[in-house]
Formats: C-alpha cells, structure tokens, sequence
C-alpha cells in the first residue's frame, strides 16, 4: 500500500527549489561541478550569496551527529570480510550495543554514492543505540577508504564497477548475517545508491533478507524484481522526481508479485531529507521516517 504524510511545516525554506534540483544533479553525476556553480550563480542576482546557497546544499558533517562514537550506549570498531565475487577484502564500521548479552538482530547501513561518510556511521550509531548490531561496509576501501570529502568519493566510487560493488554488499549481508554476535534476522537501510542496494539485496537474496528500508532508492535490475518477497518499507521525497519516476512501474510490479510492502510518500521534502548535515534535511518528516524503520525493525526482526 501507498501512503503519504504532509506533517504541518514550521519553516519555510528560502532556497530556490531548483537549487535543490541542481544539486541532485550534480550529486548524481548529470552535471559537473562546474556547471552546478555556474547554474547557483544565476541565483546570486536574486540576493543570495554563494556562501548562502553553498552551505545550504553541500553537507557539513559536522552537523550529523545524533549519537557521539563514544556514547556509553554503544561500541564502535572496523571489521573487515571477504567479498570473492567482488573487491576481495572489503571492511565496514561496526556498531553494537555496549551491554548487549548473547544475540541480536543486525542490520546492514549502506551509504550513498560516496562511500562510507560520517552521516552513515551516525546512523549505524542510532541503530546500535536501539539495541541494534549494524554494519556500515565502505564500498571505497578497496581504493583507500572514503578520502574525507565527498567530492572525491563520488568521483571514486563512480570509477568503481557496478557490479562489483553490489557483490560486495551481497557478501557483507552473508558476513553479518553469520556473524558470531548475530540473531540471524537481517535487515538493511539505504539512502540513495544505498536504497537502491537495499532494493537490489531484496530481489537477489530474498530469503535472507528479513527487513529492507530504501530511503529514496530506485529498484532493481527489472529482471530481478519478480524475486522480491519483502517485507519492505519504501521512504521516498515528494519533490524528489529524478527518483519517484522510478516508482510507479515498481509498485505495479510489487503488487503483481504479491510482494509485502508499505511505501510512504513525504510532502514538499526533497531527495536526502534524512540527511541532517545538509539544507535538504526536513526534521519532522526525517523523525517520523526514523520511527517508522525502528518500528519496521523491531516487528520484523525482534518478532
């Protein structure tokens, strides 16, 4: 079923809409970086200043974090795993539960198309604070690791394979579903490339796939998508068109299959809204988005 939410607005965002759209673009790899300013300048004539727009759409990581690496709550490390169909060695950011006793459920965090920055590693820390074991595997590291900004890990992953790295998000599943501290329930959050992932995973390995959250992810290859089992909950951004056109057809074929999923639809948030270091972040539709995939988590991998 579809759904879609238009939480009261408590602010109106001065940013041009297509500012956002340009920075999309750019971020996705339809324009450069050069034409993206040009495109920002034509604003300049409107009264603002490029300092304004720029922090408005480029991330400052410094904003994005919920939950500190050395939050009592939690314990953060690197583990490394093999992936032979892909990169080889690969090696992820590792959160559990400080006082956890025994097993628990695991979830596997997948970053978008600039490998593993500190947005995601907060999110892995969120979902470790709920009681959660999450693995954030960084498709970077066969090439360094993520460099520190997210300009040069756009353009690194973009040099990568694309089937390469997807194997080495199917063997990151494997890892952590086996892992010595896991429940054996998987489940699997995504922005962005990392929702398309978590749409990819759903369709390849839908037996081990017990719970999938892709936030604005567009699905898979469409001779994969007749696998699909579920459960999944599909977060998209209304204004996010690149993305949503994706979505129509998707849906019909999840309902032809009988797939088991719920899909939400958030009002006047563009593509990125759960990302708090960034001027696209929309608090409330972004808490109520979070609550929801805990929720999804707990009943379907806690069950």
């Amino acid at each position: 079923m579809s759904k879609t939410d238009a939480p009261e607005k408590v602010e109106q965002r001065a940013i041009p809409q297509e500012a956002f759209d340009w920075y999309d673009e750019y971020a996705h790899g339809l324009i450069d970086r050069r034409e993206f300013l040009t495109r920002l300048t034509g604003l300049v004539a409107l009264g603002f200043t490029m300092t304004t727009l720029t922090s408005a759409l480029i991330p400052n990581y410094a904003l994005a974090e919920q939950v500190s690496f050395n939050d009592p709550l939690i314990k953060a490390s690197y583990a490394k795993f093999d992936s032979p169909k892909g990169s080889g060695e690969c090696q992820g950011y590792l959160v559990v539960p400080k006082d956890l006793e025994g097993t628990a459920p695991v979830v596997l965090v997948i970053h978008e198309n600039r490998g593993l920055n500190p947005y995601i590693k907060d999110v892995a820390r969120r979902l470790a604070a709920k009681g959660f074991i999450a693995f954030a595997p960084d498709a970077l590291y066969p090439l360094g690791g993520y460099p520190g900004n997210d300009d040069e890990g756009r353009a690194m992953q973009s040099s990568m394979e694309r089937a390469n790295i997807e194997e080495d998000f199917l063997a990151a599943a494997d890892f952590l579903k086996s892992h010595e501290l896991s429940s054996g329930k998987l489940g699997a959050v995504g922005f962005c490339f990392g929702g398309y992932i978590v749409n990819m995973l759903a369709a390849t390995i839908p037996d081990k796939l017990d719970a999938g959250v892709p936030f604005y992810g567009t699905p898979a290859a469409k001779e994969l998508r007749k696998n699909v089992k579920g459960p999944l909950m599909l977060q998209f951004a209304s204004l996010d068109k690149r993305v949503n056109a994706s979505w129509p057809e998707y849906e019909e074929e999840l309902k032809a299959i009988g797939a088991d999923y719920t899909a939400y639809m958030y009002e006047d948030v563009n593509h990125g809204f759960h990302n708090d270091s960034t001027g696209r972040y929309a608090e409330t539709e972004a808490e109520l988005a979070w609550t929801r995939s805990i929720e999804f988590f707990d009943k379907h991998l806690n069950g």
